[in-house]
């Protein structure tokens, strides 16, 4: 729950540029397994989604998190499913794949301050198809999270407020196809 770091932009651009039909967005803290990337990418090289997202919270839902962060978490994903139209339970998660179009959209214009909540606003914006799929989260294995509790109050108030600010900014358009 991060800003995108210039590899990130990078990477979404060089993978526009170069002509990749597929890419994967995983947090470098080894919290999400990448023996799971086969059923994040199944929808999206099946046709089914654009975007899809590894969420913690379907299936068994193991993952565990402070209560404050629950709830920051459980209300944004509400208020992003009803921008959306439908239900999402891991706005925040940044573990995803994305198509083509998944891909010009980021290269074009992924959000800085909060990429995995405003980026889904974006793409819903865009018409772009969101899928969520349940994936098992392990416990952070480096570093520790710069949001404690307090601070995932302070968080979600920032974010609703970029999503809603999001949601008034002119759709930025995306490159075309070379």
């Amino acid at each position: 729950m991060s800003a995108p770091t210039d590899a990130e932009v990078t990477a979404a651009r060089f993978a526009w540029e170069e002509g990749y039909e597929l890419a994967v967005r995983l947090d470098g803290d080894g919290q999400h397994d990448p023996t799971q990337l086969p059923a994040i990418v199944a929808p999206v090289v099946a046709g089914e989604a654009d975007i899809c997202i590894g969420s913690r919270f379907l299936g068994n839902g193991a993952y565990r998190s402070s209560k404050a962060r629950r709830v920051g978490i459980r209300i944004l994903a509400r208020v992003v499913s009803l921008i959306a139209r439908q239900r999402l339970t891991d706005t925040t998660s940044g573990f995803q794949a994305l198509n083509r179009r998944g891909i010009a959209l980021y290269a074009a214009d992924l959000p800085r301050d909060y990429p995995e909540v405003e980026g889904l606003v974006t793409a819903i914006r865009h018409r772009l198809r969101v899928r969520e799929v349940p994936v098992t989260m392990r416990e952070r294995e480096h570093g520790r999270s710069s949001i404690s509790a307090l601070a995932s109050v302070y968080y979600m108030v920032k974010v609703l407020l970029a999503v809603f600010v999001d949601l008034f900014r002119r759709v930025v358009p995306t490159p075309d196809e070379p």
